[in-house]
């Protein structure tokens, strides 16, 4: 629950809440409060700033910490796992939350990916083993794909910038 102000009501002190996301411009003049995670909502945030995201429906489901490819669905952006065994599913991001088939996705392209576990610190590669996992080891074998897409920091953490990939 957010913290309360007082703000005078037809002459009276109300205790108010103050707004932990904003629906725009009728939200304007509002105190701003911290949201349950304690930090800004992203819809408090001016255009360009705050996480670099967009909604895509899932082509399939997804588990928190997939990385994920983009791609063209009859002209229609799609979102599915990433998948270095053959080309064509190259890492674009990643999503925090699961997501079923048919459902909206939030997919992140950069930032950090905080629902993976067993990482070794270093480089983080796209896996040629399992759709929308990471690898410590960059693939080697012939038609896989090597696409480095960020650092891990510890285990369960991953620095995400997708970088160019190229098959092997």
């Amino acid at each position: 629950m957010a913290d309360k102000y007082l703000k005078l009501i037809a002459g009276v002190p109300t205790q108010v809440a103050g707004s932990t996301a904003s629906a725009g411009v009728g939200d304007a003049g509002k105190l701003v409060a911290l949201n349950a995670q304690g930090k800004l909502d992203e819809t408090m945030m001016p255009t360009g700033i705050g996480a670099d995201v967009a909604i895509i429906q899932a082509s399939e489901n997804l588990v928190a910490g997939d990385f994920v490819n983009v791609w063209s669905d009859a002209g229609a952006a799609r979102v599915r796992k990433c998948d270095g065994s053959a080309a064509g599913k190259e890492a674009h991001g990643f999503v925090l939350a699961a997501v079923a088939s048919g459902n909206l996705a939030t997919v992140y392209f950069e930032g950090t990916n905080n629902q993976v576990s067993g990482q070794v610190p270093g480089p983080v590669y796209m896996s040629a083993a399992a759709a929308g996992a990471a690898a410590s080891v960059a693939p080697v074998g012939a038609g896989q794909v090597v696409q480095r897409i960020g650092v891990a920091t510890s285990a369960s953490a991953i620095n995400v910038e997708c970088g160019q990939h190229y098959v092997l």
